[in-house]
């Protein structure tokens, strides 16, 4: 009997270290983790960056864009196309913490309001955006809290309604979390939204990733932004 009962223990530890070991798996592949690891592992080797712009794939195309904006500054950019703030939550310790920049620039929420992983909920959003704030500060990182861009309709998922009005009050709660927070605000949105709360052709072709004339808007406001949170 106490034979049957040590297997049978035996065997519900080996379920749970396989579940475990599964749930690890998973992280990994939704977070997409490992993306940046060898860019990582080179950063770390060198002079410690001065700020990293975290985001999805607006933060990625930015650094594709203007490359000389990220090289001349410092700057080192960790974009995932399509990614949430979930996502984003996930990889932060290792696509920002371990790098140890001066100021980190979170720029994540559209994929959220476009229901990527999920049906959309602000006050999840801005939680997991919180999170990310409350590590960086307390890694000694100055913390640069973006607006999420204009878009009035979500192209790949025509199905998600009045996206722009759901961007302007995501972008309300950011702002009120970065003034308790102490933080400095950059205001994409403001800067660069047209009447319907989208983005002109000019801006974004699709409606929702910038152009390069738009990256250089975006470029100036952020390296103000970035210098700010230098002096706090």
């Amino acid at each position: 009997m106490k034979q049957n009962q040590f297997l049978n223990f035996l065997i519900v530890i080996l379920l749970f270290m396989v579940n475990e070991t599964q749930a690890q798996v998973n992280a990994i592949a939704f977070s997409q983790i490992e993306v940046y690891q060898s860019d990582n592992l080179k950063v770390r080797n060198e002079k410690r960056p001065k700020a990293v712009f975290f985001g999805n794939s607006i933060t990625e195309g930015f650094v594709k864009a203007l490359p000389d904006f990220f090289e001349i500054n410092h700057f080192v950019g960790r974009g995932i196309s399509g990614q949430t703030t979930t996502q984003g939550l996930i990889r932060f310790r290792k696509d920002v913490i371990e790098l140890g920049p001066e100021v980190v620039v979170i720029n994540l929420g559209t994929n959220d309001v476009a229901e990527n992983t999920g049906p959309y909920d602000e006050g999840f959003t801005l939680g997991n955006l919180i999170s990310m704030v409350e590590l960086a500060r307390a890694n000694n990182i100055r913390v640069v809290l973006a607006s999420v861009l204009p878009a009035s309709a979500i192209y790949w998922r025509p199905s998600v309604e009045n996206a722009g009005d759901k961007i302007v009050s995501l972008n309300q709660s950011i702002k009120m979390v970065a003034e308790q927070y102490g933080l400095v605000y950059l205001d994409y949105h403001t800067a660069l939204k047209n009447e319907t709360n989208g983005l002109d052709k000019e801006m974004a072709e699709d409606g929702v990733h910038p152009t390069v004339k738009c990256f250089k808007i975006m470029a100036a406001l952020a390296d103000e932004a970035i210098q700010m949170a230098l002096q706090r």
